[in-house]
């Protein structure tokens, strides 16, 4: 992933949780997002290490090599997106799903304004508000994203057709992905 999108002075904070980040065009997607300069994009060790957890279980054929590529790949395409110092928070923080708490607490440490997850019911938007944070899902991120900037969000969505070489894809095929992967109504933005 090219660094010239990479706009440092944002000042709107997001953390993406580990299943935002799994689906490989959503997680482009985030990612060219913050590139594109419309948010300051977060996570911690312990959130990649979820994502990788997971890939090892639905991909079991990958190799060890390629998801520490991966990794690195996605911690050199967004400046200081590592979150650390948030481990004292998470004994103190009540979720409905304790194992969730560690993305809560790196939250509240990045001073994020947005936490993004598909799991929002592990998240109740009346907890997370005594920190200021608002939960929302990966669609409604992005459709937020559509409404700041259509032309960022749809230049990243061509960012990562250009990108894709073998086999090579379209846009359409790139909203499609998008699509299945549960990004229904930023899609139907996108095309309209």
């Amino acid at each position: 992933m090219s660094k010239n999108w990479v706009c440092p002075d944002v000042s709107f904070v997001v953390v993406y949780d580990a299943n935002v980040l799994y689906p490989n065009t959503l997680r482009d997607l985030l990612i060219r997002i913050a590139q594109a300069g419309l948010v300051q994009a977060k996570w911690t060790d312990q959130i990649l290490d979820e994502v990788d957890g997971a890939l090892r279980r639905k991909r079991p054929d990958i190799a060890e090599d390629k998801l520490a590529r991966r990794r690195a790949l996605m911690n050199d395409a967004v400046p200081d997106r590592l979150v650390t110092g948030y481990e004292r928070l998470i004994p103190v923080l009540s979720l409905p799903d304790e194992k969730d708490r560690h993305v809560l607490a790196a939250a509240i440490r990045a001073k994020a304004q947005v936490l993004v997850t598909d799991n929002i019911q592990h998240f109740p938007a009346d907890y997370l508000a005594e920190w200021d944070i608002d939960p929302k899902t990966a669609d409604d991120f992005v459709v937020d994203q559509v409404h700041l900037n259509r032309q960022l969000v749809y230049g990243a969505v061509q960012r990562i057709a250009d990108s894709r070489k073998n086999p090579p894809v379209t846009v359409a095929d790139v909203l499609q992905q998008l699509e299945n992967s549960g990004i229904q109504q930023g899609v139907a933005m996108l095309r309209g």
